[in-house]
């Protein structure tokens, strides 16, 4: 294939991927705006509720957020000291990846 063409084209759909987890779309969007909720995390990210919640019960179990209920909403904490999980990262922490993501 040429440079600048689509890869992964199956039966007339092309195969997309980001650098970046969902997960991490979360954290990201929950650093800049500690209040979003969930249907709006969801249509900036471009997944569903559902899968919102399972990657905020994910984060919150693992310690990369906390969560307090103020009223009907949630009011998110991200623990930016926390480590980056996968072994060649772990010695990185999620402020880093913060800092370095900050527009």
């Amino acid at each position: 294939m040429g440079g600048g063409e689509p890869t992964g084209v199956e039966a007339g759909t092309v195969r997309t991927w980001n650098f970046l987890t969902n997960h991490t779309h979360v954290l990201l969007l929950l650093h800049r705006d500690p209040d979003l909720r969930q249907r709006d995390i969801a249509g900036l990210v471009g997944i569903t509720e559902g899968a919102v919640q399972r990657i905020l019960h994910d984060l919150e179990d693992e310690g990369y957020i906390g969560r307090e209920k103020v009223g009907r909403r949630n009011h998110y904490t991200v623990n930016a000291d926390r480590p980056l999980r996968h072994p060649l990262e772990a010695h990185h922490t999620v402020a880093e990846l913060l800092r370095s993501l900050e527009s």
